[in-house]
């Protein structure tokens, strides 16, 4: 229970009867009050009326009210009553959904209200001047503050029950237009009726704020689903995992740039052949001998045929003269190309390289056989190039996607939280507007 303070007492409340039905009715914002509802029978009456005037009969009230009326508590750093609840509902495709509001008090500083849906609270106030529009289309949106409020829903919001001391005439089935638009943590409402417009600002707090403000046993529970302020509790997830993926990119790419800097890739060997189908002696045959220097160290052996509409499949060997250890690779050159409906097309590749790792230094040999091909093309050019401790770029390609991988991840949380948050809204995220375009 909050303590008023020494210099700014809260009147303590006037106790009347109902007219309608002679229960006691409290009066907890004496003066201030525009209309009550009696807690027994549900009757609206006039609070600027001595005699507490019928505006409408109604029915036993059935609110229970998360924050019972009476409470006291500190919000914005001041000290609120709660004099009033009233439940509010929206019809949509059919479905109600109704939530409830309080109103809380303090006779300096007047009214201060709470919203909560779904276990989700709201502190909001009422505003002094009007949003800013800045934008029309599907989704119009609006600044107050430099910040700009995207809308979320237009609904006509009608008071199902109520229960206390309202600063307005409130009547159960009174109507409003309620426009809400969003940026978390905070909501802008529109309600007009009456040809009058209304703004207020709502703040997002968590429930164990208001527990802890209004000292309530047992505590409010967590709130359920997707709230349409509610702040995104992944949104700051992509930046730091964008940061860390930033740097982790920067020294990637200096360790890139080193191999490249510091690889010899020198040419050990280097020849253009002929491969002939027609051959009698068939077509395998060894190269001169190369020798690899260094530390063991990749190889790479660069390949490169004249093919036209023509393949060739090579094994390659390569081979230490002194232990006779072997090393075979096989790969096929192809290339193809022509004209149709579409214009001209190729496809296939007439150059590849085959790498080998870690190969010791010594003198080596290729041992080459070529061999098919298209009927009726009796010979194909080809060039083979050797190239010692050439630089590596799979690795890295590898490293990339490693790194990639946790940074496409990270977006998925923030985005599911957010197609949550619009699935509610006039605006579902991925909706197609008439034209077929998405929103």
């Amino acid at each position: 229970m909050i303590r008023p303070v020494a210099s700014a007492p809260v009147p303590k409340a006037a106790a009347l009867e109902c007219p309608s039905c002679g229960a006691a009715i409290e009066r907890r914002a004496m003066g201030w009050a525009v209309s009550i509802v009696c807690a027994a029978c549900g009757a609206q009456l006039d609070a600027a009326d001595a005699n507490l005037r019928i505006l409408q009969h109604g029915e036993r009230v059935r609110l229970a009210p998360r924050i019972p009326l009476g409470t006291r508590g500190m919000l914005k750093g001041a000290p609120w009553e709660v004099i009033g609840c009233q439940e509010v509902t929206i019809t949509v495709e059919g479905i109600d959904y109704c939530w409830m509001e309080y109103v809380g008090f303090n006779p300096y500083r007047g009214f201060l209200y709470l919203s909560e849906y779904k276990r989700h609270w709201n502190v909001i106030e009422k505003l002094r001047r009007r949003p800013v529009p800045d934008g029309g289309g599907d989704q119009p949106t609006v600044l107050l503050d430099g910040r700009r409020y995207k809308h979320f829903q237009t609904a006509v919001a009608r008071t199902t029950a109520a229960l206390g001391e309202f600063p307005w005439e409130l009547r159960v089935g009174d109507q409003v237009v309620s426009r809400d638009f969003v940026d978390p943590p905070y909501i802008l409402s529109a309600e007009a009726s009456d040809g009058e417009i209304t703004w207020s600002q709502g703040t997002y707090t968590r429930p164990e704020i208001i527990s802890k403000a209004f000292g309530l046993t047992p505590e409010l529970m967590p709130p359920v689903d997707v709230f349409a302020n509610q702040p995104n509790p992944h949104a700051e997830l992509p930046g730091r995992m964008g940061r860390r993926f930033l740097f982790a990119m920067l020294a990637l790419v200096a360790m890139l740039v080193a191999n490249v800097t510091l690889a010899g890739n020198t040419v050990v060997f280097a020849q253009p052949y002929t491969f002939d189908r027609g051959a009698a002696e068939g077509s395998a045959f060894v190269t001169p001998a190369f020798r690899l220097d260094g530390r063991p160290s990749g190889v790479a052996i660069d390949l490169t045929a004249a093919l036209n509409n023509d393949w060739v499949f090579f094994t390659l060997s390569l081979i230490n003269e002194a232990t006779g250890e072997t090393r075979e690779v096989t790969r096929q050159l192809e290339f193809y190309s022509g004209t149709d409906s579409d214009g001209a097309w190729s496809e296939g590749d007439r150059s590849e390289t085959v790498r080998l790792s870690a190969v010791p230094a010594g003198r080596y040999f290729l041992r080459v056989e070529p061999e098919g091909g298209e009927a009726g093309r009796s010979r194909v050019g080809y060039t083979l190039r050797v190239r010692r401790d050439p630089p590596q770029y799979g690795y890295y390609a590898l490293a990339f996607l490693a790194l990639l991988t946790p940074m496409i991840f990270a977006l998925f949380p923030s985005a599911a939280f957010e197609n949550r948050r619009w699935a509610e809204s006039d605006h579902p995220i991925g909706a197609t507007t008439s034209d077929g375009d998405e929103d």
